[in-house]
């Protein structure tokens, strides 16, 4: 039986795979007083007087809201927020079993940016924080925006910055492994959307100061008429100011890292061998990625990374967001800023000791029980440097 009918069978089996469990007997009238009416008053008039109680007197403290529009569900596309359940309650799934975060799926029947703004935002009372997922480009990116300004508990789009904060971690280990520095490298990068943007967006503030983007037109350069009406992929024109016109097959001419968030099979061995010795290559396209592992080293690729865990250097968003919430969490942090994503790769990275680095081993693995506490104890440490820690 393949994965997909065994998965569906499941499923069926299952219906659903998270439940309610409460954490205090209900059997006596004693219970009840207590759990419930009348002492349950109580607390509710202690939230009152100060809302920041409610993290200490309600499961708030622990709580995340994992909420999409199920406009861009892994590699579906745009199936409609019902359909995007399964994959919310998967992502809740994760959370509690690798970082102890309980979360709460919700899929919100809009695509308007400011009808879903407006429900996220009032709901937020209730939830230590809010992790946004698969919510399609551009329009995740004024909502991340939009909501950021408007709650006052951290904001999350995992789709961006978990997978920045994975990528980053690899880079960091693979220039290791080609002794190479970032401020020196030239990337280039296939896919301006979500993941894409935040990749950039990260690696530029580790020192990256030589990239050039690619999405579905070609180069993104500030002469291109269609960026008139795109002040996302403007804003990273202005930003790498790229020398090079054309498409992917130009842009990778000589280039020291290829970082793939866009469509199965763009790069070519002819392409890997344009690029400069010792290139790195993080194609992460799914389920197949943009060059496959054994052309890019047949080519001379010195480094190669994929989203599939069948191949070496598996980029796992697995590795950064229970980690994250966990540290923001226990800190109850306000916010997720960039200092804590960038302490996150710094953590991951640093989990690949001297003696296992290797071009096949530049990430740790997902299920490595160090990941989680090491990475929450970072994201935290950084939390208070910055002065988002609230406790």
């Amino acid at each position: 039986m393949d994965t997909a009918q065994k998965s569906l069978d499941l499923h069926r089996k299952w219906r659903g795979k998270l439940e309610i469990c409460p954490t205090v007997p209900i059997a006596t009238r004693q219970d009840l007083a207590l759990a419930y009416t009348p002492g349950v008053a109580q607390p509710c008039l202690e939230i009152q007087r100060d809302p920041s109680q409610s993290y200490e007197l309600t499961l708030r403290h622990n709580l995340c809201a994992v909420i999409t529009d199920g406009s861009a569900v892994l590699g579906l596309g745009d199936i409609g927020p019902e359909a995007g359940m399964p994959v919310m309650e998967g992502k809740c799934v994760l959370f509690k079993a690798f970082g102890g975060v309980d979360a709460i799926p919700l899929c919100v029947r809009t695509k308007d940016v400011d009808e879903f703004v407006n429900t996220v935002s009032f709901l937020s009372g209730s939830f230590g924080g809010i992790n946004l997922e698969d919510i399609a480009a551009p329009r995740c990116f004024e909502i991340e925006k939009k909501l950021r300004e408007r709650c006052d508990i951290p904001v999350f789009h995992d789709d961006q910055h978990g997978t920045a904060i994975v990528v980053a971690a690899a880079v960091q280990n693979a220039l290791r492994v080609t002794g190479k520095r970032i401020g020196d490298i030239h990337a280039v990068f296939s896919g301006a959307g979500a993941a894409g943007t935040a990749i950039f967006k990260l690696l530029w503030s580790m020192g990256l100061r030589h990239a050039v983007l690619c999405d579905i037109h070609g180069v993104v350069h500030p002469g291109r008429p269609d960026l008139e009406n795109d002040p996302y992929l403007y804003e990273l024109a202005q930003m790498t100011q790229p020398a090079v016109r054309g498409g992917l097959k130009e842009a990778l001419v000589g280039a020291d890292l290829f970082i793939g968030v866009s469509a199965p099979n763009l790069v070519t061995a002819d392409m890997v061998r344009s690029m400069a010795s010792k290139p790195i290559l993080l194609a992460m396209a799914n389920p197949t990625p943009e060059i496959m592992p054994d052309v890019a080293k047949a080519a001379g690729a010195a480094v190669v990374g994929t989203g599939r865990s069948d191949f070496p250097n598996q980029i796992n968003n697995l590795l950064a967001f229970p980690g994250v919430f966990r540290g923001t969490f226990d800190v109850r942090a306000g916010e997720i800023n960039e200092e804590m994503k960038l302490a996150a790769a710094k953590a991951l990275a640093e989990l690949v000791s001297p003696d296992k680095l290797s071009p096949d081993c530049i990430i740790p693995d997902p299920l490595d029980p160090q990941v989680v506490p090491t990475v929450a104890k970072a994201v935290a440490e950084a939390a208070r440097k910055t002065g988002v820690a609230r406790i």
